[in-house]
């Protein structure tokens, strides 16, 4: 079986985010594989290891995401793929999907799997949009897959309830919390990552026009969001409370 992961490198969940200039402050900041792509990881290293078969992750970024690459070699992924995205001024999950499933669609996979979400933007686009150019089924916010042959049963989240699907390889995925535990790399496993292959791809070598790669958004504006102030404590009784509650709601909140 043949697996491929798409993953992310973000902002570490434990870091504080500053903003200068309108624009997000990465000097000094710690990166990470996104928490959800390490779900996908393991689900993928997990599959191959009872169904046999090769495991490759692959990112769009630029050098330094290497690092992430190779902590995903330690956790026991077979290579990695690096699309260097040095070159693109600006970048969107339109874009990074296009590159994504330009790699994709010239190799041999039966399941691709992805985050459910990306904790830094959130919007959850670029695996369904991968899926949609290569033009297979998705199956999102999953808990649990099975494979047996070239079928799969697949348990989804559904806003706090389970849906169980059937779906015929090859189809993407992408992993919601619960679906595993991710593994930490061992000592072994990194020392091993440091002789696994790490192809690194410009965009010239994919088989794609650079005005397919054009961002379909724009940013208007990044800002922090304003701080919690203190609550209100209301006293006396319920129908004093009630008419104090109500004057605030229309004089301060303004949503009366």
């Amino acid at each position: 079986m043949n697996i491929c992961v798409i993953m992310k490198r973000t902002f570490d969940t434990e870091e504080k985010i500053s903003i200068n200039s309108g624009q997000i402050d990465e000097s000094g900041a710690e990166f990470i594989i996104n928490p959800y792509d390490e779900y996908a990881i393991e689900e993928a290293i997990v599959l191959r290891d009872e169904h046999g078969g090769e495991v490759t992750v692959v990112t769009v970024g630029e050098e330094e995401t290497e690092k992430e690459l190779r902590t995903a070699l330690a956790m026991g992924v077979d290579k990695a793929v690096l699309i260097d995205s040095e070159e693109l001024e600006e970048m969107d999950q339109y874009t990074t999907a296009t590159l994504l499933a330009a790699y994709l669609k010239d190799q041999q996979f039966d399941i691709i799997l992805g985050g459910n979400v990306a904790v830094d933007g959130g919007s959850g686009q670029v695996g369904p949009r991968v899926a949609e150019i290569l033009d297979i089924p998705q199956v999102t916010t999953i808990t649990k897959i099975e494979v047996e042959g070239n079928q799969a049963t697949i348990v989804r989240d559904v806003e706090g309830d389970e849906e169980t699907v059937e779906v015929t390889l090859p189809v993407l995925v992408t992993a919601q919390q619960g679906l595993n535990e991710p593994r930490y790399p061992s000592l072994p496993g990194i020392m091993k990552a440091k002789k696994k292959p790490l192809e690194k791809i410009d965009i010239d070598d994919l088989d794609i026009v650079e005005d397919e790669l054009e961002a379909k958004t724009k940013t208007m504006g990044i800002f922090l969001p304003p701080q919690k102030q203190a609550g209100k404590k209301l006293t006396g009784d319920i129908a004093d409370q009630v008419k104090e509650l109500v004057s605030l709601l229309k004089s301060e909140e303004k949503v009366l």
